[in-house]
Formats: C-alpha cells, sequence, structure tokens
C-alpha cells in the first residue's frame, strides 16, 4: 500500500519523515501542500481519519493560527475545513496517510504503523531476541 506524505519544503519534521519512508522502503507519494493545497474534499477525509480533530490538524506554530485562534472555537468544522484550504500553512505536517490510517507530525515509533505487517513482526522477533 502507498503512503501519502504530505509536506511542505522548508519543514524539518517532512524531511525527516520522508527520509525515514525511504531507509524503509516504504512506497511513498509525496505532495509539497503549498504548491498543491488539499481541497475541502480531502480535509474532510484527513479530519474522519484523525482522533484529535482540529487538535491533531491545526498547527498552533503557525503565525495564522495567532491571528485567528480567538475565532476557531465559535467556527464550526465546515469553516475551519474553508478556513484550512485557503491557509494550508495552518495544517500540521508531516501528515502520513493511507486508506486507514493517519499520522501527525513525525514521531519514529508511530511512524512504524506504516511498515508492513511481515515487517513489523519479524522486527519485533529480533528485539525480543536480543531481549533474552
Amino acid at each position: 500500500m502507498t503512503v501519502n506524505l504530505l509536506t511542505t519544503p522548508s519543514c524539518t519534521s517532512c524531511r525527516k519523515a520522508k527520509q525515514w519512508l525511504i531507509d524503509h522502503n516504504v512506497d511513498f507519494v509525496e505532495r509539497n501542500i503549498f504548491a498543491k493545497p488539499l481541497s475541502e474534499q480531502e480535509l474532510k477525509q484527513i479530519f474522519m481519519l484523525s482522533e484529535g480533530g482540529t487538535d491533531d490538524v491545526i498547527s498552533t506554530r503557525s503565525f495564522v493560527f495567532d491571528q485567528c485562534k480567538n475565532k476557531l472555537s465559535s467556527m464550526t468544522i465546515s469553516q475551519i475545513i474553508s478556513m484550512l484550504a485557503v491557509h494550508p500553512e495552518l495544517i500540521r505536517r508531516p501528515i502520513l496517510l493511507d486508506s486507514k490510517r493517519i499520522e501527525f507530525g513525525f514521531n519514529e515509533d508511530e511512524i512504524r504503523c506504516f511498515l508492513p505487517r511481515e515487517t513489523r513482526k519479524f522486527e519485533l522477533e529480533q528485539m525480543v531476541r536480543k531481549a533474552l
């Protein structure tokens, strides 16, 4: 299964995630969300896969976030999605997703969910052997 990697050029975590996928031979398609912004439908899909909703999706480090954070709590999810479509800098990055899973940011432990099951099983067996 191919992983979709949503990135921006200046994002260090995006570069780390990309390198991790390369190092672990995971098929992926990279998309710069500044050059090709996400559609509202794609953003809805991201929200459907996320567990934390806006806390997962919205980057609180963004300059735009500082300007609109007081308004966010009174906005509907449709209004938030529309705003994210226009302001991709508000989206937390990287986002890694396939048809079943989604990860926000780069966390070396959590990104492992995108490894094939056989690979994860093999690595677990190796760790158990080393521990004995």
